[in-house]
């Protein structure tokens, strides 16, 4: 769970996605169905707590795409053009 995040969507994006976002739940235990997810997070509220993404911050995010061992952080390809310089 350290590694996944949160998607925090509006209601009717959480609907439409069949709750997409909160997807890492599932994986503690995958007889839970999309559709009760909500009523996990609902009970056991520190599984909404870590991780947190919102789509501006996705957005923001988007052009990230490789892992920079050294400083532990996703770079664009341009930051990483640079680091080669």
């Amino acid at each position: 769970l350290h590694g996944s995040s949160h998607y925090v969507l509006p209601p009717v994006l959480q609907w439409i996605s069949a709750n997409i976002g909160i997807h890492h739940v599932h994986h503690l235990y995958s007889r839970i169905p999309f559709y009760r997810l909500t009523e996990v997070l609902r009970d056991h509220a520190e599984l909404s707590e870590g991780n947190r993404m919102t789509i501006r911050e996705s957005l923001a995010n988007a052009r990230l795409h490789l892992w920079d061992e050294d400083s532990k952080r996703l770079l664009s390809f341009a930051q990483a053009r640079q680091l080669q310089a």
